[in-house]
């Protein structure tokens, strides 16, 4: 199901966001989760959307509000006092399972306790954040679902060299441990393409102004930005650089291209709430976290932007516009 099709289904899923808020009889409730959001609030649109994919997984799989699940929401809202604080909530709570959606949250509900089953899902590295022992063996309470594989980051470079053949020089945008295996990856198929690539690490706003500002003075320039990049404001700065030094740019999530970015490639969000269900219910129905590898994303989603395509001057070739997921004219 596309993401414009969940927008949709925002109106049907009102039953049951949140399960929590609905009039139940207490007796009624057979099991119970508690779900830890990193940093959406209880308003956040695109919250909901993924919300409403993790309810339908799981709706699917016969856990339904209305007959046999109990679901307790809390927020982080990016606070880190307050993401403690809600896991510390939700655990008090002694539900059946606890969700973490993001890797801020897997960790905080972690730390708040050591046997109550967890599944995550949309975590980069849970291995390199200590979540779990290995992808195949996690060990612990915690196992879930991870949203990027660093080798497929070199797909960012195919892409920018096939809308964009022009482009010899390329910015990396990466932040933290994650962005530096992402530049790897890219940095090693950079030989292939003929391109000379180059880490920008992500700071405040000003200072990445001032850095893309530097790297545009020269010509056939392009940009990458990798998989962590971005707060709300910082989006909307990174598009609107580019466009102004007319910077071809590939993106890992759509959000950026929705806003003016050129194009993005990336696992499909939704999907790991979908798929996260499952586990959920595999805990329910008795198996342990340490049992269940993680799982990697088997879904990618590629967005095109041809009005700015065309600001950009660039010719879109046909087999990208036949290969993407959604075309915002």
């Amino acid at each position: 199901m596309r993401r414009r099709e969940f927008i949709t289904l925002i109106g049907g899923a009102a039953a049951s966001w949140p399960l929590a808020g609905r009039a139940q009889q207490r007796e009624r409730i057979r099991r119970r989760i508690g779900f830890l959001w990193s940093r959406f609030s209880v308003d956040d649109p695109e919250g909901k959307i993924r919300g409403s994919a993790f309810v339908e997984g799981l709706q699917e799989l016969g856990w339904s509000g209305e007959r046999n699940l109990r679901i307790d929401y809390r927020w982080g809202l990016s606070n880190p006092s307050r993401l403690r604080n809600s896991a510390e909530e939700l655990v008090a709570l002694t539900p059946d399972a606890l969700v973490a959606a993001g890797a801020t949250a897997a960790t905080a509900l972690q730390q708040a306790t050591h046997t109550l089953p967890i599944v995550f899902t949309n975590v980069p590295d849970p291995v390199g954040a200590g979540l779990v022992e290995s992808l195949a063996r996690p060990g612990g309470n915690i196992t879930g679902f991870m949203n990027i594989e660093y080798g497929q980051s070199g797909k960012w470079l195919e892409l920018l060299k096939r809308i964009a053949p022009q482009v010899k020089r390329v910015a990396v945008l990466r932040l933290g441990a994650g962005g530096a295996a992402q530049f790897a990856a890219i940095q090693a198929v950079a030989p292939i393409f003929g391109v000379e690539v180059n880490p920008m690490n992500v700071g405040g706003s000003a200072e990445m102004e001032r850095a893309l500002t530097e790297f545009a003075r020269r010509p056939t320039g392009g940009l990458i930005v990798t998989f962590g990049v971005g707060t709300t404001d910082q989006r909307r700065l990174i598009v609107d650089l580019a466009a102004r030094y007319h910077l071809p740019a590939v993106y890992f999530v759509r959000n950026f291209v929705v806003e003016g970015g050129l194009i993005s490639y990336g696992p499909d969000i939704l999907d790991l709430y979908r798929r996260s269900a499952s586990y959920v219910d595999r805990v329910l129905r008795g198996e342990k976290p340490a049992d269940l590898p993680v799982q990697a994303p088997t879904k990618y989603d590629m967005v095109l932007n041809l009005k700015t395509a065309k600001a950009l001057g660039l010719t879109v070739p046909q087999t990208l516009l036949v290969a993407a997921d959604e075309v915002i004219e």
